[in-house]
């Protein structure tokens, strides 16, 4: 009997080890709760959306064709910073709204929520700037429009000068020689400068999602409650908040 009672407990822990050693290796599945997700995308798309409108009228940021991105140094302070913050705060949005809709408790399934809402966003944000609406959508996000909104296109946006009448004077001819010889240097600016515009629309486009996408996994780790920093989950102890389930 006392030996039974010294190797109970020893026979108890063997017992723990090998459960949890078996639910370790069980593939448990993170489910992925879709209407949060799609309420998330849209609150995501309509922050782009409102901050994109704000930026222009607060002068932040521009839609006229001739005043392109051709050197990255020139980019104001206030547009710079502002896009920054747009494009990073619409996704917080997005993956907070996704997390709470969804009623996450830990943040890795938050986490991921949060990121799949970018995924959803990314070709709606595409589809819209093919539709004519990149400029609406903040100055870096109108990159993803590409040519459609003007950043790579190879045709100039002047005027070009109108023709001599039959009866036209000196001094009419000399003008039109000199705005003829103005227009052509402007189109070979422009299409000189195009390919730098490309990739500067392109780097634009690129930071704008990357943030995006920082964003919406900071705002569905926001959503979940759980406090933000890395080494929290070794601090659990196999702890889980109340009424959370074991695969989330």
């Amino acid at each position: 009997m006392a030996i039974a009672q010294v190797n109970g407990p020893n026979v108890e822990t063997q017992r723990r080890e090998v459960i949890s050693e078996v639910e370790h290796e069980t593939w448990a599945h993170w489910p992925v709760r879709w209407t949060a997700v799609w309420v998330g995308t849209l609150a995501a798309v309509t922050a782009v959306l409102l901050f994109g409108l704000i930026g222009i009228a607060l002068g932040a940021q521009v839609l006229n064709p001739d005043q392109r991105v051709v050197d990255l140094k020139k980019i104001g302070l206030l547009t710079l910073a502002f896009s920054i913050f747009a494009a990073f705060l619409s996704f917080v949005i997005g993956g907070w709204v996704a997390g709470k809709i969804a009623g996450i408790l830990r943040s890795e399934p938050a986490m991921l929520h949060g990121a799949i809402v970018w995924l959803v966003a990314v070709p709606i944000l595409v589809v819209l700037g093919a539709l004519g609406a990149g400029s609406y959508l903040g100055g870096w996000n109108a990159g993803l429009a590409g040519s459609a909104a003007g950043t790579t296109s190879s045709v100039a946006p002047f005027n070009r000068p109108d023709p001599l009448t039959p009866g036209a004077t000196q001094a009419e001819i000399t003008q039109y020689k000199a705005d003829q010889a103005e227009y052509n240097q402007k189109v070979k600016q422009w299409q000189e400068e195009s390919p730098r515009v490309a990739r500067n629309s392109a780097l634009g486009a690129l930071t704008a999602l990357l943030l995006g996408l920082v964003g919406s996994v900071i705002g569905g780790w926001m959503a979940s409650g759980e406090p933000m920093t890395l080494t929290y989950n070794r601090t659990r102890l196999g702890t889980r908040p109340t009424g959370q389930p074991h695969h989330a």
